[in-house]
């Protein structure tokens, strides 16, 4: 590579510099070709004996003119002791900082939600997540400085909703405080108070001690069958009632039955498998069929089959939609019930326990609920299918009567 050829440059001999080297053109300033073709400014300088080489950007971008007024403007730096590269990431540093301080919280939050909620199973979970921030966070932090929230700031926003709507309260206590962590982890915020959560929770009364757990209305289960019969009677759609009694027969959560898709199901194993993404433990799910849900799924797959416009929804609306939640909770008031369809999955719970002995391993593994200590995962190990199949069989027939 050439090296220091001392002649000043014009714009026309830019150009025509081909030969990889350092072209000098006074004052310190190098034009530099790369051995791949490529141009750029080089500023050389001694500072306290020490030899240094600062870039300072391409041609393309940067003209001889423009390039030449830098080198006076770092050599009046030099002339005042001040090293120009370190003078320059120092000034970079302030732009940096001057970037960072500008964050609100409103700017924060909405940066994590979209850098988290993509991987949240529920399109609903993820509206409601924001909504909260933009109905109880926003009027009062959303334009602070995420570096100017504190203590203070956070009971204001907590306050006006922790005894009137404790767990809606809850919930954006902890969406507020994975906001402020996110911008801890991002560098975008540099305050740090280690007893801050702490101090909240000594601040406010104990959501225990607010909190009275309510639980959903369940049918007693020596009524479920008249209870099946009257929605079967009733003057509801067809597929209304078969999802009723599908997630009644199943046990099921009525999301698992309202978004239910043909390709789950394998009736001549007469199973029924929920991905690991449709369940809310996030783990794939397998449902033993009673002969009365098969032949659910035949009269809805012969409905199906007759409609071109149908779904893979087994049980869609008109339109090919999934029904709306609370369509089956309405249905029930209409029938006079003051019973919820999450209350049907108590209703199997409590006839399991009172009415068989099955395990109570098997019975929670029906509910698909979650393992609560070590001793129940030994036997979580298996999903207790074939003991389920039996259970769910005896539930049919308790259904029936």
């Amino acid at each position: 590579m050439a090296r220091h050829r001392k002649q000043a440059l014009t714009a026309l001999g830019i150009q025509a510099k081909k030969d990889p080297g350092y072209y000098a053109d006074g004052n310190g300033l190098y034009l530099r070709v790369a051995p791949g073709g490529t141009k750029s400014w080089i500023f050389r300088y001694m500072l306290r004996g020490r030899a240094r080489e600062m870039g300072l950007g391409s041609v393309l971008y940067k003209p001889l003119a423009q390039a030449r007024e830098e080198v006076v403007q770092y050599h009046q730096l030099l002339l005042a002791h001040i090293d120009p590269i370190e003078h320059r990431k120092a000034q970079r540093q302030k732009v940096d900082d001057a970037a960072r301080k500008v964050q609100t919280f409103r700017q924060c939050a909405t940066r994590y939600h979209a850098t988290h909620s993509n991987i949240w199973r529920n399109p609903k979970s993820r509206k409601q997540w924001f909504d909260s921030l933009v109905t109880y966070v926003f009027p009062i932090l959303g334009e602070l400085d995420i570096n100017e929230i504190g203590k203070g700031e956070i009971l204001a926003t907590l306050e006006p909703i922790w005894f009137t709507r404790t767990d809606t309260a809850n919930r954006v206590r902890q969406r507020v405080k994975a906001v402020l962590d996110w911008a801890s982890a991002r560098d975008l915020r540099t305050v740090h108070d280690p007893l801050l959560w702490d101090q909240i929770a000594l601040a406010l009364p104990a959501i225990k001690d607010l909190h009275k757990p309510t639980h959903f209305p369940a049918c007693p289960y020596v009524q479920v069958g008249a209870v099946i019969r009257t929605i079967q009677t009733s003057a509801a759609s067809a597929v209304v009632k078969h999802a009723m009694e599908f997630a009644i027969l199943t046990a099921a959560r009525i999301g698992m039955v309202r978004l239910a898709t043909w390709d789950e199901f394998d009736l001549e194993e007469q199973r029924w498998t929920l991905s690991a993404a449709r369940m809310k433990a996030g783990v794939e799910f397998r449902v033993p069929l009673a002969p009365r849900a098969l032949a659910i799924l035949k009269a809805r797959k012969n409905e199906c089959e007759g409609n071109a416009s149908a779904s893979n929804l087994v049980f869609p609306t008109p339109d090919g939609k999934a029904f709306w939640e609370n369509k089956f909770l309405l249905l029930l008031r209409e029938q006079g019930m003051k019973f919820t369809m999450h209350g049907f999955r108590s209703t199997f719970r409590d006839w399991a326990a009172e009415q068989t002995n099955f395990p109570r391993e098997v019975c929670e593994a029906a509910l698909a609920h979650s393992v609560k200590n070590s001793t129940e995962a030994a036997y979580f190990r298996s999903d207790l299918f074939n003991k389920r199949r039996e259970l769910m069989l005896a539930w049919a027939a308790q259904c029936s009567r």
